[in-house]
């Protein structure tokens, strides 16, 4: 096709041209609304935990030295403490066969820079001889997320796993070394009614106090978002004993939910905690996308990717905003070659660290990767 254009107007029509140009660039690299976190990007030393076969610990669970990171190390929590960042890892070991087969356990690593880490020889959490063995044994504990309240008190949700029901269980720590379990989130709540259902995935509201990420009230109350299939809140007036929110029919209230042919179309499951801003309750969640003809046909089929969803900070039920897209997707080879070759960014830990948001995640459920943005939310 031949352009039709009058000598005097070539000129603005260039620079009309280069300025949509810029313009479509700027839109399809950054496309998010402004509520929403943006500008992740990998650090070249990625992943930064991978599985160790040569350090072991006496595990009461099989009366022997186990290699308790051999297999796999993935699925991270993280905080920060005393200038560090200290990033709590899933591990696990080769009792099994499969990905919920093994044991997994809570490796501890610190870093002074969020990227370069120096990690203890033994778990800090685990499987042990204790009140929760109907709980955690022999699957262990999965998938944490810690918080920290304004005293000081860490608090870690994560998944017991018995190998029968996933239970989302709760235990708090002053040092992230020491750790007191107090057992299933729901045991008390609505009778017990929800302490034996499969759940998962605590994300605790939060706010940027400073430069500390720590754990806030909303309306007079903590809450919670959790949940793996649909999204789900619950609240507490103690950190350690939560009340899942109920609909008019008695039954689970779902905040959201799978949409077919979005990368989210399988499952909802939370991610790090909540943010609490300006602009409502941000909570960064994982989509797993469906199979064919169910899910976005751009993703391979149960891809995890990363989204976001914002909620209204003064009902924090009622949803503002939720983006369409992930965010953040599968495209490193370490991030598709594992226990979970589908493709996988499972994000789980999120820290404001020297000015810059640093957002730490699992990789096809193999090892451990981080993300980080300077831009100011």
């Amino acid at each position: 096709m031949r352009l039709n254009i009058k000598p005097g107007v070539f000129l603005p029509f260039l620079l009309l041209l280069s300025a949509t140009a810029n313009l479509s660039y700027a839109q399809k690299s950054d496309p998010l609304p402004d509520w929403a976190m943006s500008g992740f990007e990998r650090v070249k030393q990625n992943p930064i935990i991978s599985p160790d076969s040569t350090t072991s610990f006496f595990s009461v669970l099989d009366n022997k030295q186990v290699a308790w990171e051999s297999n796999d190390t993935f699925n991270p929590a993280a905080v920060v403490k005393d200038g560090k960042i200290v990033v709590l890892y899933r591990a696990e070991d080769k009792s099994g066969v499969g990905i919920g087969y093994r044991t997994s356990r809570i490796g501890y690593a610190e870093s002074t820079d969020g990227i370069t880490m120096k990690r203890r020889d033994k778990p800090v959490f685990g499987p042990g001889n204790d009140d929760q063995k109907e709980n955690d044994w022999p699957g262990g504990s999965e998938d944490p997320r810690v918080a920290v309240a304004p005293d000081g008190t860490y608090v870690m949700m994560y998944t017991s796993w018995n190998r029968k029901v996933a239970r989302l269980s709760v235990a708090t720590s002053k040092d992230l070394l020491t750790w007191k379990k107090h057992g299933p989130a729901f045991a008390k709540a609505h009778n017990g009614r929800f302490r034996d259902i499969f759940h998962k995935s605590g994300s605790i509201v939060t706010k940027l106090v400073g430069d500390q990420i720590q754990i806030t009230k909303v309306n007079g109350k903590y809450w919670m978002y959790w949940g793996e299939n649909h999204v789900y809140a619950a609240t507490s007036k103690n950190l350690v004993d939560w009340e899942p929110l109920l609909n008019s029919k008695g039954e689970l209230l779902e905040l959201i939910s799978p949409r077919k042919g979005y990368f989210d179309s399988a499952l909802t499951e939370c991610g790090p905690p909540a943010l609490l801003t300006d602009k409502g309750i941000l909570l960064l969640y994982n989509g797993k996308n469906g199979v064919a003809g169910v899910g976005d046909p751009t993703l391979n089929p149960e891809t995890y990717s990363a989204g976001q969803v914002l909620f209204d900070a003064q009902d924090p039920t009622k949803v503002k905003g939720r983006l369409d897209k992930p965010f953040f997707k599968p495209e490193m080879d370490y991030e598709k070659a594992g226990q979970y070759a589908n493709g996988t960014v499972f994000i789980e830990g999120l820290v404001y660290f020297k000015s810059k948001w640093f957002l730490y995640y699992g990789c096809a459920d193999s090892k451990v990767a981080v993300a980080v943005s300077s831009r100011p939310y």
